[in-house]
């Protein structure tokens, strides 16, 4: 069956510098990326030197100073991109989503000192990050954390079990959250722990739906020893700066996800156009037209939402409602768009010759990651109604 090019998305940027970065990307995804995605991720191979090329290109650090090596492009933009690498390989947009998450903490809440002494490596140095929140036993409540971070003089020594960590095994740093006092929120403290870290080691990555070359594992941490000079923010802090964290990569997840969606469109539209049946092309009966309709709909609604709250939050504004909303919307579409992609193919859909399987495969995991879309609802309920009563 012959290629049909999908027709790109019209994107409303701000600034001329804003739509070469996007051309720039575009050429990176069709020429590095999409080529070998379908390959790699049955492999089960992670595309480091897909990442070193993002950071070459000035990539990993968009959203954050240029002082220490970042971009300093608003979110509206940022988003953007992720969503266009997701759309081409979601294990390298998921990948800089969560490295950009990994290195929140510190362009945040770090002193000066800090930031000038790592960011650079970290935004622009080709290091990768992973962030170290969910446990075993502690996921959406992730005030139960169990990781223990005893003080030793100047030092820190860590140990516990991290658990689902993106990047886990191979990451160059982790942003870690461990208690270093009282049960509960306000006996967490973060640390940037480095990769290389004695007592520091990965389990076997996590045997995956989809997702298959972005490795997923625990993170073993046994009596790391971390200097008070990596610990980020104040003692106690640690839990205000993982859901700070979170509010802003809910966004990232839910660009990966419209760009997911955006594929798996793209994918559906182009069968449908060359596919015949009946001695005409199967995009000509109205009962698949419409479903095309409603996927196209749910997409730009899911992409104006997030742009939507990403522009609160370059604007200094409360924003935690709408990214909850916008991860809440954003995923569920895309596993709602790539079941129908799915169906429109038929019994090629489920084959692993065409992508669509592996997009429907890969949407599962965005309804779960930085807060399952249940913790999402009760997010925006507390917003609309108030805390639970205890």
């Amino acid at each position: 069956m012959p290629d049909r090019a999908p027709q790109q998305v019209d994107r409303q940027l701000p600034t001329d510098e804003a739509r070469d970065l996007i051309s720039l990307v575009r050429d990176i995804a069709q020429r590095e990326i999409t080529p070998s995605a379908a390959e790699e991720e049955d492999a089960g191979r992670f595309p480091r030197e897909v990442f070193t090329l993002l950071s070459d290109a000035g990539l990993l650090g968009l959203p954050y100073d240029a002082e220490f090596g970042g971009g300093e492009q608003p979110y509206e933009v940022y988003l953007q991109v992720l969503e266009e690498l997701a759309a081409a390989r979601l294990t390298v947009g998921l990948g800089l989503s969560v490295h950009t998450l990994a290195s929140y903490a510190l362009a945040t809440y770090g002193t000066k000192e800090q930031q000038t002494e790592h960011l650079p490596a970290m935004l622009g140095g080709g290091l990768l990050g992973a962030y170290c929140l969910s446990e075993p036993a502690s996921g959406s409540d992730a005030a139960s954390l169990r990781t223990k971070a005893v003080r030793d003089g100047d030092d820190w020594v860590i140990t516990g079990t991290k658990a689902w960590i993106t990047h886990g095994g191979i990451a160059d740093f982790y942003t870690v959250m461990a208690r270093t006092g009282e049960d509960g929120p306000r006996g967490i403290t973060a640390f940037l722990v480095p990769g290389d870290a004695e007592g520091l080691s990965a389990a076997v990555p996590e045997k995956k739906m989809g997702l298959k070359g972005s490795p997923t594992a625990q993170v073993h941490l046994d009596g790391v020893r971390v200097p008070d000079a990596r610990r980020i923010g104040e003692e106690g802090q640690g839990f205000a700066i993982a859901l700070s964290a979170l509010e802003s990569g809910r966004l990232g997840i839910a660009a990966c996800a419209i760009g997911v969606a955006q594929a798996a469109l793209d994918e559906a539209v182009s069968y449908a156009a060359e596919r015949r049946q009946f001695g005409k092309p199967i995009a000509d009966f109205q009962g698949l037209r419409f479903m095309l309709a409603d996927m196209a709909t749910q997409i730009e609604a899911g992409r104006a939402l997030y742009l939507a709250a990403a522009r609160l939050r370059d604007a200094g504004l409360p924003f935690a409602k709408q990214a909850a909303m916008a991860k809440l919307h954003c995923t569920d579409t895309a596993m709602r768009v790539t079941t129908d992609a799915v169906q429109i193919l038929g019994g090629y859909g489920y084959t692993a010759d065409f992508p669509a399987e592996r997009y429907m495969r890969e949407a599962k995991v965005l309804q779960i990651v930085e807060g399952t879309n249940q913790i999402q609802r009760m997010v925006i309920a507390r917003h609309l109604a108030g805390p639970e009563e205890r």
